[in-house]
């Protein structure tokens, strides 16, 4: 993102009070006389990705000849559905095969909250982080696998508790080389033969 977003609290304390009034509450009553400071606050801190730029989470790389995998798995990670404005959360896992540049595992980490603080839908976020990697490291390969429950499925709407959406985006070696994205996806899930 080139240009970073400031965030207009008063307008989101405007808003905030507007749904409250939409809803059929008075956001003058005690309980609610703080809510939309609080709500402004936190989504400061929820959408502080769109505040970042992407540029520099992976400028710190190291050259190693290490030609194996690198994975990094069950990274909780926490975002909002852009749809509905609704909490999902899950795990990523991130995998790479090194071209000659690795980089710190704090920094995959960094790279997954990211672009999670912000506005989102899953299949973005997946191949967002999958891009980064891929740009930053220049490695053979690069795989992102997420899983994430959505409140905008399991609170409303069709209301299933337990569905759990899973998205991929595989680069390089890993996308065009059967055998191993099959390693790849067993070292994730528990099935390497």
């Amino acid at each position: 993102m080139s240009s970073m977003a400031e965030f207009d609290s008063e307008k989101i304390r405007e808003g905030v009070k507007l749904i409250l009034e939409g809803v059929g509450e008075d956001p003058t009553r005690e309980g609610l006389i703080n809510t939309p400071d609080r709500v402004a606050r936190m989504y400061n801190e929820m959408f502080s990705g769109l505040k970042e730029s992407s540029s520099t989470l992976l400028d710190t790389v190291f050259h190693e000849e290490y030609d194996e995998i690198v994975l990094l798995k069950d990274i909780e990670f926490f975002s909002v559905c852009e749809h509905h404005l609704m909490p999902f959360s899950g795990k990523a896992h991130v995998a790479y095969l090194p071209g000659g540049k690795i980089v710190g595992l704090s920094k995959l980490v960094r790279a997954v909250e990211h672009f999670a603080r912000r506005p989102q839908v899953q299949e973005r976020l997946t191949a967002q982080i999958a891009d980064l990697i891929t740009q930053a490291l220049e490695p053979k390969g690069v795989a992102v696998v997420l899983e994430a429950t959505h409140t905008c499925m399991t609170l409303r709407g069709v209301r299933k508790p337990g569905s759990v959406m899973t998205t991929s985006a595989m680069r390089g070696v890993i996308r065009e080389n059967l055998a191993t994205r099959n390693e790849i996806l067993g070292l994730i899930f528990g099935r390497v033969k």
